[in-house]
């Protein structure tokens, strides 16, 4: 994965509700993304996974994002999740390490146990939200420790992962073994070359690049300033 190492990754993600919402137009995206210089990409379904790969040969970062009755965890939730993903073939699996239980009150450390058990080959990723999240992802053996939930979780509502010039970021470097990917409101080149510079990985930046309503929103709050 040396690949994505001191690169930006770009997550073309578009969901149901959404105007993009469409395996080709994501692959457009990913492609699109590629021709500007990204590294890797982040997706999520395996429908979305596959119609890029027919675009770009990057690095993928694999996610299935469902909702479940018994849990507010989305991201890559149960082994259904993982299973469809490794026999789609991606380079990275992302989930939920959040301290928040699974289906059936499953920890993360149970269910990882059972993932690593069955795919011992695979690459993971670590979706956190706080530092003691990353630290525990990181010693339970997550091969990449993601900063993806920060502020999304009730955890961690109050935090930012861009306040204190990056304090979360600088923090979960020091205290892991495994590569750091900031993600989660990194949404300005120079953000990026900032979570970089403290020892990032990788960065990946989805929304700002990838989600035409929320660029052109932005723009149009400024103007109603």
């Amino acid at each position: 994965m040396k690949r994505i190492q001191n690169s930006l990754i770009v997550s073309c993600q578009a969901l149901e509700d959404e105007p993009l919402h469409s395996s080709l137009i994501m692959s457009k995206m990913a492609l699109a993304a590629k021709m500007g210089g990204a590294k890797g990409i982040r997706a999520n379904s395996v429908q979305d996974i596959h119609e890029i790969k027919k675009e770009v040969d990057l690095p993928i970062i694999g996610i299935i994002k469902k909702d479940y009755e018994d849990t507010d965890i989305y991201i890559t939730t149960t082994m259904k999740e993982v299973d469809a993903l490794v026999a789609e073939g991606v380079d990275i699996i992302a989930m939920d390490a959040t301290m928040q239980l699974r289906p059936h009150n499953q920890t993360i450390t149970e269910f990882f146990k059972e993932v690593k058990a069955k795919y011992p080959h695979q690459l993971f990723m670590a979706d956190c939200s706080t530092v003691e999240e990353a630290i525990h992802a990181d010693n339970i053996g997550f091969d990449f420790i993601g900063t993806t939930l920060v502020g999304y979780t009730p955890q961690s509502q109050n935090s930012r992962i861009d306040a204190n010039d990056f304090k979360i970021i600088r923090e979960i470097v020091k205290n892991v073994k495994h590569p750091v990917i900031g993600e989660g409101n990194i949404d300005t080149p120079s953000k990026v070359k900032r979570a970089l510079e403290l020892g990032c990985y990788s960065v990946v930046v989805g929304s700002m690049i990838t989600r035409p309503q929320l660029i052109t929103k932005k723009f149009v709050d400024e103007i109603s300033r």
